[in-house]
C-alpha cells in the first residue's frame, strides 16, 4: 500500500520489536475510526522529536478502504535500535488509521500533485510500489534501496526524461489488451507490406490490372531488404524514407500512365505532359461545374500526399522490423531471392506475359529514363524535319491550280473515330445515318469519296490532329506542336491565302481565350466562341451545338459578297466528350441565338449519369457523332452551290473506353463536291465512294495528306 502527501511518498516499514506480535490489519478487523496502529513501542525520544519536526513525514490518513496494512515482520534484530537507526534521516512507518472518506477536493490536489511531479523533486525515498504488485504487499525498505530509479543519479539529480506522454499512454494500452495491440500490429505490417507490393507491382494499363499480376516476387523489394538489414538505424532511416517517398512517385506516375492510356492511348510523359493539367482542369470545370473541377483537384493532390506519406512510413515499417529480427529477416530474404532466381532462370510464369520473377519497377524506370532521353533528342531532330518542306518556294501561281474558284470548307468533327463506323454498339447507328446523309447528299447532286487517316493523337489533344493534317507534319506531342506552331511551315489554308486567290476565315467555338496560331495557320479572321454571338447554353465542354455553329457561319460569313472564294476551317466540338448532354436538331428557321437549346439542354442527361459507364458512353458518342454529321450535312445541302468543296474528318478516336483497348488511331476522312472533276482528280487514291470508307480502303498517316493534297489538285513541289 503507498502513502501519498502533496509532493512526494513516505518510505516504508515492516520493523517491529520482538515483543510485539505480528498482525495484518484488514478490511473486516479494522481498528475504529480514530485508532491507529502501534507499530513499535521502543521509539526514542529523538525520533520522536525529530517525526514531530517534519510535517512532511506525518503519516496520511489511509486513502484506500480496499488497502491492508504491510504486514508486520518481526527481523531477527535487537531491541533496542543501533545508532544508525536513531540517526536515520527516514521516516517511520506511518500510522495506519481507518480509511476516512475523502472530500473530491483533496483527492483532486492529490491527484494534480502527482501528475506535475517532475524528475527534481523526486527522490530515491518517493519511489512508488511497483503498479503490477498484488494489491495490499508494500516493497520492503532494503528491496527499494537495492533498486534506485534509472532515471535518477546517485546526488538526487535527473539523468534522463521521463517518456513521453504518447508513449506511456501507448504502453500502458498494450499492457491492458496485450491481444489487440498484437492484433494491431500484425495488421498494420500486413498493409505495410501489401503497400510495398502493389506498388512495386502495378501495372500502367487498367485492363492489365488482376489478381495474376500482384503475386509475383518482385526482385526491388529482395534487394531492398537484404539492404536495409545491414544498415545502421539512422541511415536505415534515412535509406527507407528516401526509398519510400520514391516508390510513391513512381505509384503516382503510374496512375498518371493509367489514366493517360484511358484517355488518351499512351502512358504519361514526365517531360511534355504537365502542361495539359491546365486542359484537364478546364474539362473537369466545363463539365462538372467550378465547385466539382475544384473538388475533384482537392481530392488528388491529397490522394497523392496520402500515396507520398503511405509508402514512406510503409517501407520505414518493415526496415525497423526486418532490423528486429534480423535473423529470421535474413533467412526469408535469402529464401526469396533463391525462389526469384529459380523462376527466371526456368521462365515460371502465372499466365503468358505474367512471370513470377518480376522485374517491374526497374523496367518502369529504365522506360521513363529512355523516354526523357528520346523527348529530348526527338526536339533537337523535329526540328530540323520542320525544316524541310516540298512546297515552301512553290510559287503563288502554282500553287492549287485544280481548285481555283471554288469555296473550300475543311471542317473536323471531334473525336470521330474508326470505331464509330465499326464498333457493334456504335456502327449501327452512324452507319445508318451515313447512308441516309449520303442518299441526301446524291439527291442534292453532291458526290463524296472516303479513306482512312491515322491521327497523330488518341482519345484528346485535338490541336495535335488539327496542326499534323494541316502542315503535313507528324505531331505527335506538345513539344512539336510548339516547335512548329513557332516555325513559317506552310499549312493548308496557309497555301490558300499564299495564292492570293482566297480569303481565308476559321470558325472555332472551342477557341474561348487568345489563339496566337492563328496566323500560323495563315486564317486572316477568326470567328470562335465569342464572336459567333450564341446566347444559349453550354453542353459540357461544347461552348455551343454544332447546328449553331454553321448557322452562325452562313449568316456572318458565307452569305456576305465576297470578292473571292473562301477557304474556310470550321471545328464542330458538340462530340466532344463527356457527351452528355448531347444536343438536338431543331428547324433551322428556330436556331435564332441559339436560346431554343435551353430547355434540350436541361432536358438532356447529366456527365455522370453516362461518364463511369462504358456502354452507355458508347451509346452517347454514337448519338453525338450522328448528330454533328447531320448537322453538316444538313448545312452542306442547304447552303452549298456547284463551287462547294467540303473534306471533312475526325481529329481522333475517342477515349479507350469507348473505342476499346488497343484500338487504331484511324478516322474517317471524305470529300464531297457537285463537280465531278473534283473526285475525278483523286481516283488514284483509291478511295470508297460515299461517307462510309471500306475495312479494305488505303490508310495513309495523317501527315501525308497536305502533300497528296496539294500535288492532286495542281501545286508544283518546290523544296
Amino acid at each position: 500500500m503507498s502513502f501519498n502527501t502533496s509532493s512526494r511518498q513516505l518510505s516504508k516499514t515492516d520493523e517491529a520489536p520482538e515483543d510485539v506480535p505480528s498482525q495484518e490489519v484488514t478490511p473486516l478487523d479494522a481498528p475504529a475510526p480514530g485508532d491507529t496502529v502501534q507499530t513499535s513501542e521502543a521509539e526514542t525520544p529523538e525520533a520522536s522529536a525529530a517525526e514531530a519536526k517534519d510535517p512532511e513525514t506525518q503519516a496520511p490518513e489511509a486513502k484506500a478502504p480496499e488497502a491492508e496494512a504491510p504486514e508486520a515482520k518481526a527481523p531477527e534484530a535487537p531491541e533496542t535500535e543501533t545508532p544508525e537507526a536513531t540517526t536515520d534521516p527516514e521516516p517511520k512507518a506511518p500510522e495506519a488509521k481507518d480509511p476516512e472518506p475523502e472530500t473530491p477536493e483533496a483527492e483532486a490536489s492529490q491527484t494534480e500533485a502527482s501528475e506535475t511531479e517532475t524528475p527534481e523533486t523526486e527522490g530515491p525515498e518517493a519511489e512508488a510500489p511497483d503498479a503490477d504488485a498484488p494489491e495490499g504487499e508494500v516493497e520492503a525498505p532494503e528491496q527499494a534501496a537495492a533498486a534506485p530509479d534509472p532515471a535518477v543519479s546517485d546526488a538526487g539529480t535527473p539523468t534522463a526524461p521521463r517518456p513521453r506522454r504518447w508513449r506511456r499512454v501507448w504502453g500502458g494500452w498494450r499492457e491492458k489488451y496485450p491481444v489487440a495491440a498484437r492484433v494491431l500490429a500484425w495488421t498494420t505490417t500486413a498493409v505495410a507490406l501489401a503497400v510495398v507490393v502493389v506498388a512495386l507491382l502495378m501495372p500502367t494499363q487498367a485492363d492489365k490490372v488482376r489478381l495474376a499480376a500482384f503475386v509475383r516476387l518482385p526482385v526491388e523489394a529482395i534487394f531492398g531488404a537484404a539492404l536495409l538489414i545491414v544498415l545502421p538505424r539512422k541511415p536505415r532511416i534515412a535509406v527507407a524514407a528516401f526509398a519510400g517517398l520514391g516508390l510513391g512517385a513512381l505509384t503516382v506516375v503510374n496512375f498518371l500512365d493509367i489514366g493517360f492510356n484511358e484517355y488518351l492511348g499512351r502512358g504519361f510523359n514526365v517531360v511534355l505532359d504537365w502542361s495539359l493539367f491546365s486542359d484537364a482542369q478546364g474539362y473537369l470545370q466545363d463539365t462538372f461545374g467550378k465547385g466539382g473541377a475544384l473538388g475533384i483537384a482537392a481530392l488528388a493532390v491529397t490522394l497523392v500526399i496520402a500515396v507520398l506519406a503511405l509508402t514512406t512510413m510503409s517501407v520505414i515499417r518493415l526496415g525497423n522490423l526486418a532490423a528486429r529480427h534480423t535473423e529470421t529477416a535474413t533467412r526469408t530474404t535469402l529464401v526469396l531471392a533463391i525462389a526469384w532466381v529459380t523462376c527466371a532462370a526456368l521462365g515460371v510464369q502465372y499466365a503468358a506475359g505474367i512471370p513470377i520473377a518480376s522485374e517491374h519497377t526497374m523496367q518502369a524506370l529504365q522506360f521513363k529514363a529512355e523516354q526523357v532521353q528520346r523527348t529530348l533528342q526527338d526536339e533537337a531532330e523535329f526540328a530540323k524535319i520542320a525544316k524541310k518542306d516540298n512546297f515552301a518556294n512553290t510559287p503563288p501561281d502554282q500553287l492549287l491550280t485544280g481548285l481555283r474558284g471554288k469555296d473550300m470548307m475543311i471542317t473536323f468533327i471531334e473525336s470521330y473515330g474508326r470505331s464509330a463506323i465499326e464498333d457493334p454498339v456504335m456502327a449501327p447507328g452512324v452507319d445508318a445515318t451515313l447512308t441516309a446523309e449520303n442518299k441526301k447528299l446524291t439527291d442534292a447532286g453532291f458526290a463524296a469519296k472516303s479513306g482512312w487517316l491515322t491521327s497523330a493523337t488518341y482519345g484528346g489533344s485535338s490541336w495535335l490532329g488539327h496542326s499534323t493534317f494541316m502542315s503535313g507534319l507528324w505531331i505527335s506531342n506538345q513539344q512539336r506542336y510548339r516547335t512548329v506552331t513557332a516555325g513559317e511551315r506552310l499549312t493548308l489554308p496557309g497555301a490558300f491565302r499564299k495564292t492570293g486567290a482566297w480569303d481565308t476565315v476559321g470558325v472555332m467555338p472551342g477557341v474561348q481565350k487568345a489563339w496566337p496560331e492563328q496566323n500560323f495557320y495563315g486564317i486572316d479572321k477568326l470567328y470562335d466562341s465569342h464572336k459567333l454571338g450564341y446566347k444559349g447554353p453550354k453542353f459540357s465542354w461544347s461552348t455551343m451545338p454544332d447546328q449553331y455553329a454553321l448557322t452562325a457561319f452562313e449568316r456572318l460569313v458565307h452569305s456576305k459578297k465576297h470578292d473571292k472564294p473562301l477557304m474556310s476551317t470550321i471545328i464542330l466540338t458538340s462530340s466532344h466528350q463527356p457527351w452528355a448532354p448531347i444536343p438536338e436538331l431543331v428547324p433551322q428557321d428556330q436556331v435564332g441565338d441559339g436560346s431554343i437549346y435551353n430547355a434540350i439542354e436541361k432536358a438532356g442527361k447529366k456527365p455522370a449519369d453516362i461518364i463511369t459507364d462504358s456502354t452507355k458512353s458508347k451509346q452517347e458518342y454514337g448519338k453525338s457523332i450522328q448528330y454533328s454529321v447531320s448537322s453538316l450535312i444538313n448545312y452542306l445541302v442547304k447552303y452549298g452551290n456547284k463551287n462547294t468543296v467540303l473534306i471533312f474528318l475526325g481529329d481522333h478516336q475517342p477515349i479507350a473506353r469507348v473505342s476499346g483497348n488497343h484500338a487504331s488511331r484511324d478516322v474517317p476522312v471524305s470529300i464531297v463536291a457537285k463537280d465531278p472533276k473534283v473526285l475525278d482528280k483523286i481516283a488514284a487514291w483509291n478511295w470508297a465512294d460515299g461517307l462510309q470508307p471500306k475495312q479494305d480502303t488505303p490508310v495513309w498517316k495523317m501527315n501525308a495528306f497536305r502533300d497528296r493534297f496539294l500535288t492532286a489538285y495542281g501545286s508544283t513541289p518546290a523544296p
